[in-house]
């Protein structure tokens, strides 16, 4: 019975590990973080389009590192796809934990992935607070007039961003729910120091 709710509940967590990783994934390839009437643009995407047809739009992706403009786009785009990486192993983490056989992994828990995935949630917020210094960038200012570090100007903040910040800190509840911690049953099992000093005695 205990085999089977612990089954379950890494189930669970396996299963809200990959849709995590599905949500993160694909606020990272949206080109909405920031928005103004005719432009947008995300970590590797940004797209424009007419104010008369919206529907009409033209995208371009950063194909690597290089060819993003500036520092603190290339630092934030590194963190957050490391943090995606790092979310996404978690979840195949779990997941075998999950399958595997109890003799192969005899010990109750979810073994190294609440250690993975505080990582994960590490680097994402990395990203997301080096992301607005990208507003400071060139291209920023020539589609969000008066953008500035943190100060978007003329574009709002959109669904891309929010979700990002959300799937951080599900990461974070998630990596706190599975850190390994001591039951009840578990805290009293363990002998105290008096106990110790009886059991010496009696075998002397």
């Amino acid at each position: 019975m205990v085999s089977a709710i612990f089954l379950m509940e890494v189930s669970v967590r396996a299963a809200l590990g990959l849709s995590l990783t599905g949500m993160s994934g694909l606020s990272l390839v949206s080109p909405a973080w920031f928005q103004s009437p005719s432009f947008s643009y995300g970590v590797f995407m940004l797209c424009s389009w007419s104010q008369d047809n919206r529907w009409n739009q033209s995208c371009m992706t950063f194909g690597s590192l290089k060819d993003m403009p500036g520092l603190a786009w290339k630092v934030s785009a590194a963190t957050l796809l490391g943090g995606w990486v790092l979310l996404a192993i978690s979840a195949l983490l779990l997941l075998a934990w999950a399958l595997a056989s109890r003799r192969l992994y005899p010990r109750r828990g979810s073994g190294p992935t609440p250690v993975v995935q505080a990582a994960a949630a590490a680097s994402t917020l990395v990203g997301l607070l080096v992301f607005p210094v990208t507003l400071a960038s060139p291209l920023a200012k020539e589609v969000c007039e008066g953008s500035s570090v943190y100060y978007s100007g003329t574009c709002q903040l959109s669904w891309g961003y929010a979700t990002a910040i959300l799937n951080a800190v599900l990461t974070s509840l998630l990596a706190v729910i599975g850190w390994p911690r001591m039951t009840t049953s578990q805290r009293t099992a363990m002998p105290t120091p008096r106990d110790t000093q009886g059991i010496t005695l009696e075998s002397e």
